[in-house]
């Protein structure tokens, strides 16, 4: 599956932005979906992750509360919200896809086997 990602965008402590991933080539529906964020001078880390199916969500400890993952099948699309932004989540954020992904804790990266090009968050304080 190809995954395009957009959304990113400079915006103001407190505010919010809606990221979106767009899937082409197989459905979404058979994968596990995940968002990941690059800040710079830092290694990639874990943001969400939703199981195969939709079912069980994870989160970033420092995002729960604040940030939802969701998809649509219909547009084929994975979604992340991000509600209450703080400059220290500002970073490149990656989608990506994990074929017939099924978690009992938080997904390691190594899992997802296709990535979207990165959309940069910039938060300002």
């Amino acid at each position: 599956v190809q995954l395009q990602a957009s959304g990113g965008g400079l915006v103001q402590a407190g505010d919010s932005l809606k990221l979106s991933c767009a899937a082409s080539g197989r459905t979404l529906s058979n994968y596990a979906v995940g968002w990941f964020r690059q800040a710079p001078g830092k290694e990639r880390e874990f943001v969400a992750a939703m199981n195969w199916s939709g079912g069980r969500t994870y989160y970033l400890d420092s995002v729960k509360g604040r940030f939802t993952i969701s998809t649509d099948n219909t547009k084929n699309t994975v979604y992340l919200q991000m509600n209450s932004l703080k400059p220290e989540d500002t970073a490149v954020y990656f989608c990506a896809a994990d074929f017939g992904g099924y978690y009992t804790s938080t997904p390691m990266e190594s899992l997802f086997e296709s990535w979207g090009q990165g959309t940069l968050v910039t938060v300002s304080s």
